[in-house]
């Protein structure tokens, strides 16, 4: 898909992976909107780029739902959405305290796999909408996670929820095929985003120690160039990309 003059949105816009796509995405002349947490730098980043912002917190899915079509009206439809909001937990499924909360456990699969496939739902729906280009209507990109594959102790809830994720892609690919709407999810190793953006090198070195190369973590520009990369080529479909520099978790 051409990203010249297209619409997008960016959940979790604000900062991190979510901003640098946003960043490259008005870079490459498409409009974008940013929805984000209220108290985030979601305005800074959107007036920044031309592009509007949103407040909206993606676990709160009946105001996701207006939030998004307030902002697909302000585009003027819809043809890419990223999907980056998320995070995590460390317990393990028990502990010297007992059984790991159930309460906890679903507050992240909601945060992650139920509040991404809300979105995608609604951004589907939107995207439908489209006059197809060269057949193809829209593109839709989730964040998953390597912890989807080889979660570290403590990871349970978190990594569940991105292999959710993960294995939404194919069938959700499937699902809207006839429409001409690619679903792909990119799964990240360690990024340096948030609370890791402040990480020393001696911090960061053991973290990355079992990566082929690079031996660092990511930048948010390489996640962006990712998502750019699966929005131009319309053979990429249906699967969860790793973005890892050939890292491998090990157990802890």
């Amino acid at each position: 898909m051409e990203i010249k003059g297209k619409k997008a949105v960016v959940v979790g816009g604000a900062s991190g992976m979510g901003r640098a796509t946003a960043e490259a995405l008005a870079a490459r002349g498409a409009n974008v909107a940013i929805l984000d947490r209220q108290g985030s730098a979601g305005q800074e980043v959107a007036t920044l780029i031309n592009g509007t912002f949103h407040a909206c917190d993606i676990t709160d899915t009946a105001r996701v739902e207006a939030v998004l079509a307030t902002a697909v009206e302000g585009l003027g439809g819809l043809h890419i959405a990223v999907n980056t909001a998320g995070g995590g937990i460390a317990k393990r499924t028990l502990s010297k305290d007992g059984p790991h909360d159930l309460q906890s456990f679903q507050d992240v699969v909601n945060l992650n796999l139920v509040g991404t496939f809300n979105l995608n739902r609604l951004q589907a729906w939107h995207m439908s909408r489209n006059e197809p280009e060269d057949g193809e209507r829209g593109v839709i990109i989730n964040t998953s996670s390597i912890a989807a594959f080889e979660g570290q102790i403590g990871q349970v809830a978190y990594a569940a929820a991105k292999a959710g994720i993960a294995g939404m892609a194919l069938v959700m690919a499937r699902d809207l095929g006839s429409l001409g709407i690619r679903v792909l999810a990119i799964a990240p190793s360690l990024f340096s985003t948030g609370a890791t953006a402040g990480f020393t090198e001696e911090q960061i070195a053991p973290l990355v120690k079992d990566a082929a190369f690079p031996k660092r973590m990511g930048r948010p520009e390489e996640y962006a160039k990712l998502a750019l990369a699966i929005v131009d080529n319309p053979m990429l479909n249906g699967q969860c990309l790793r973005l890892d520099g050939g890292q491998r978790f090990a157990p802890k």
